[in-house]
């Protein structure tokens, strides 16, 4: 037995979070009959279940890591008719959502699944999943900068605060720094070096949890192993 919106999330109807809203909307129906309470349990294999009076299967599992070349959106579709992270992947897997977006002009690591319970494990800040990127900014970076990062900035009335900073180089042009992440808040990496009038000229991210980037090219991507799946689901 598994709690309604666990299923529906399972199934790739919508996050778990969103599921939650369309049981409460009185969209769901389990063997007939209107459900509306988050606790509800069915039994996947007997239970008949739909959504809008359309029935839902259990998909089966998909967990896929792309390394994302920067000048890609991570949406199925964009209003400005960009290319997207979509057009990388064989058409049946069209209906994977992205977990952790990464903007148009940043690269890296990035997962895609059908899974809600990953999706929410890795985007919630309950869970702190960290998350390493390495920024290339413009101009010399003092240690004093580094120190900022870690204790936290101020942008736009929210506290911005990396876990852990390294500086790998620096010289008068340009600084690359090593960050490490706990929330994954919107733009967070840019945000906080344009609060100190910092420009992010590149913008990698190189590893989720405990699963790095390592030698998979830009533009590539990879089925997740079973052991890689346990660490990010315990």
């Amino acid at each position: 037995m598994v709690r309604l919106q666990k299923y529906l999330a399972d199934a790739g109807v919508a996050s778990r979070r969103a599921a939650e809203k369309i049981i409460l909307e009185s969209r769901v129906e389990v063997n007939g009959r209107t459900v509306t309470e988050l606790g509800t349990k069915v039994q996947p294999e007997s239970d008949r279940v739909t959504v809008d009076g359309k029935p839902v299967r259990s998909k089966r599992k998909i967990y896929l890591a792309m390394n994302k070349p920067r000048g890609l959106v991570c949406s199925r579709k964009d209003e400005l008719e960009r290319p997207t992270i979509y057009d990388l992947l064989p058409r049946e897997w069209s209906h994977l959502h992205s977990v952790g977006r990464l903007d148009f002009n940043s690269e890296g690591l990035l997962f895609l699944t059908n899974d809600g319970e990953l999706s929410l494990r890795i985007t919630h800040p309950r869970f702190g999943v960290r998350k390493r990127y390495v920024a290339t900014v413009d101009g010399r970076l003092e240690p004093a900068a580094l120190r900022e990062l870690t204790s936290g900035i101020m942008s736009e009335g929210e506290l911005l605060k990396a876990e852990k900073a390294r500086l790998i180089s620096s010289s008068q042009s340009q600084s690359v720094v090593e960050l490490e992440l706990a929330e994954g808040k919107y733009r967070e990496v840019r945000r906080m070096f344009e609060a100190r009038g910092r420009t992010v000229k590149r913008l990698h991210r190189i590893q989720i949890g405990k699963i790095k980037l390592g030698e998979l090219r830009p533009g590539k991507w990879r089925t997740l192993t079973e052991p890689e799946i346990k660490t990010l689901l315990t």
